[in-house]
């Protein structure tokens, strides 16, 4: 069987009307010439925060293009202009056949329109028909090839009116609603007088500016006109209806998918630009007649389906947002998400963890360090060598242990023969810049159909966040209990964890009658380590003395540093026999490491231990006490002590 064509789009912003008529004629093509298409989408410059466009222009970076057989770009929907670049020098150097909609590329094929004709059309139309001469001017990205096109119509028609081109008059967006709202209300603080017209490079700048002046008692036609560029249906279908320029964007789609297939197949030459018609409509913003292109019906049927998918856009978010956030691990927001992927009638879904995604843990391999939690290592361009198949879901299943795969294949199921003519759509996972990995939706609606789309994608990743925050958060709180009951020198419990270790141990054999074996150990000759050799080789000693008693204890005894030169150790179910042997293995240690390691000094300790049946009313630190006395017996009968008991 033939291995499947994979044509990537790279595309940012599908919630809007342009992005989304464009991908339906790439679909359609795309469907009857079995082609998998692989969306790489970005939603940059939605929050105006600069780390999170980061975290959602990184999906980008996991495209691999030698794995690809072709790629259609809609570069003017991507703000970041280094984002822009990468991609453009990647698929060059690759030579990857590709198509660019709206922005001519050397090497690469162009789908496009005249935009400086029907913008100055536009702008013609309102000087002589309506006689305008104070006309502002919202434009788009700087760095967009259409936006600059359609700013130099404005300014050339002007001029050609001899009507002086005053920069104040001019608001620079970014193609989106909010910058026609900033814009409106920039206009209504400027000291220069209010226009008699305002030009927008897009209808949604136009009409969020329209709106924005409705709101504050300027309308629209009479107070001022407002044009557009794109008639998308929003433009088509509000009051005033919105004159705009008509512009094929559902064949731009589907052309560039053809130039791309016939490149592919190598199906003879073909031209390299193709330059469909823009045509002004010219309606009521203006002070035209209106061309209402759906029927009262039509109209109010399709308002009716927008705002019933908006309903339910919002009560599937907010189920989707309370569940997830219920979730206080890892396992649980995994299960939870199950329930949301099977609303979004998919065909399949893969959320794919970087291997750091949650960051790491260091520590010293001896535990004599505490442990240190890498807050700042994580990800922020670019993925993991490998990516961990978290939740996988596939032909009405969730699958189990699925392998780890390399990230250079993105994902493995694209190559399969039987899989082509599906869509696929690949999302950032992340948390501002931070990269936690991405999730793949195939063969589904729910990302072109749906406004909230983004909304639930940002619920997978800050529920992500939230257990890895979780996690960090855990790792901490266990650090610093382990700074309360380890001793940070010789890396064994202290006098807090002996107390906890024991406490529920010795009520058992209270209650129960077992009897108890608590030794006392007491180094011999630290002081004179200390003041002959160094504090730090009485450091040394101090840490021999853990690390014998970790070699020697092994039956579940529990064994800790007192204090200063203080150590015990505490047992169940003892007898004189068992804690003899127990006291003859710690000395052989002190005897091993002595002969193993080149110290100027000897590490020994006098050594007493009690064994007894407590009684209910006995503190287990009368056995201390009592195990204390014998040990002081022993170091009295050492002749060679260099240590006296306070």
């Amino acid at each position: 069987m033939q291995k499947p064509l994979n044509i990537a789009v790279m595309v940012s912003g599908i919630d809007e009307e342009y992005q989304h008529d464009i991908l339906q004629g790439i679909h359609e093509f795309a469907r009857n010439h079995h082609i998998n298409i692989c969306h790489f989408i970005a939603f940059g410059g939605m929050l105006g925060n600069p780390n999170h466009d980061a975290g959602e222009y990184n999906i980008f970076n996991l495209v691999n293009y030698d794995k690809l057989d072709g790629a259609i770009l809609l570069t003017n929907t991507i703000c970041s202009s280094s984002m822009k670049q990468t991609i453009l020098n990647s698929v060059q150097k690759c030579g990857l056949p590709t198509a660019v909609i709206d922005q001519d590329i050397p090497g690469c094929y162009y789908i496009g329109i005249d935009n400086y004709t029907a913008m100055h059309e536009i702008v013609n139309h309102v000087i002589e028909a309506h006689g305008c001469r104070r006309i502002n001017y919202i434009s788009g990205p700087t760095n967009n090839p259409e936006s600059l096109l359609r700013l130099q119509a404005y300014r050339d028609a002007l001029s050609e009116h001899q009507i002086p081109v005053e920069e104040e008059r001019i608001f620079h967006g970014l193609f989106r609603g909010q910058d026609g709202r900033e814009a409106a209300e920039a206009f209504l603080s400027s000291e220069l007088e209010f226009p008699e017209a305002i030009v927008s490079a897009n209808d949604n700048m136009a009409l969020s500016a329209l709106i924005t002046l409705e709101s504050r008692g300027v309308h629209c036609p009479q107070d001022v006109i407002i044009t557009g560029f794109d008639n998308i249906r929003s433009a088509r279908n509000c009051t005033p209806e919105l004159t705009s320029v008509s512009r094929p964007l559902t064949e731009s789609g589907r052309r560039a998918c053809e130039m791309v297939y016939h490149h592919i197949r190598q199906k003879g030459e073909q031209e390299r630009t193709v330059i469909l018609d823009a045509t002004p409509v010219l309606t009521e913003s203006c002070g035209c007649k209106h061309c209402m292109s759906d029927s009262i019906e039509d109209f109010k049927r399709n308002n009716y389906k927008i705002i019933e998918r908006y309903n339910i856009d919002v009560r599937r978010n907010s189920r989707m947002a309370c569940t997830l956030t219920e979730s206080d691990s890892y396992a649980k927001s995994l299960d939870k998400l199950k329930d949301c992927i099977l609303e979004i009638n998919c065909e399949s879904f893969y959320l794919c963890l970087c291997e750091n995604w949650a960051g790491t843990f260091n520590n010293a391999e001896d535990g004599s360090a505490p442990m240190d939690y890498a807050f700042n290592d994580y990800i922020s361009e670019g993925y993991s060598r490998k990516m961990q198949v978290a939740l996988a879901y596939r032909d009405g299943k969730f699958l189990e242990n699925v392998p780890d795969f390399e990230t250079s294949l993105m994902l493995p199921e694209i190559y399969e023969p039987e899989d082509a003519g599906k869509t696929y759509y690949f999302m950032p996972i992340h948390f501002r810049e931070r990269c936690l990995g991405y999730c793949v939706i195939c063969n589904s609606t729910f990302p072109l159909e749906s406004a909230s789309f983004v909304s639930w994608v940002m619920n997978i990743s800050n529920s992500l966040e939230n257990v890895r925050k979780m996690r960090c958060l855990s790792a901490v709180v266990k650090e610093l209990d382990k700074l309360y009951i380890i001793d940070n020198l010789s890396g064994i419990y202290n006098r807090n964890g002996f107390s906890r270790n024991t406490q529920e141990l010795y009520q058992y054999c209270q209650e129960h009658r077992v009897p108890v074996m608590v030794m006392f150990l007491d180094m011999d000759g630290l002081k004179h380590i200390n003041d002959t050799y160094g504090h730090k080789s009485g450091d040394v000693a101090i840490r021999a003395m853990g690390q014998c008693l970790k070699l020697a204890c092994k039956d579940g005894e529990i064994y800790s540093r007192f204090g200063g030169d203080e150590f015990l150790v505490f047992a169940v179910n003892y007898t004189e026999e068992k804690a003899k042997l127990l006291e003859l293995a710690i000395l052989e240690e002190f005897r091993n490491y002595n002969e193993t390691h080149s110290n100027p000094f000897d590490v020994e300790a006098s050594i007493g231990y009690h064994i007894e049946v407590p009684q209910p009313d006995m503190p287990v630190f009368s056995l201390i006490t009592l195990a204390d006395q014998k040990m002081y017996e022993q170091k009295k009968r050492k002749k060679t002590s260099r240590y006296l008991r306070r």
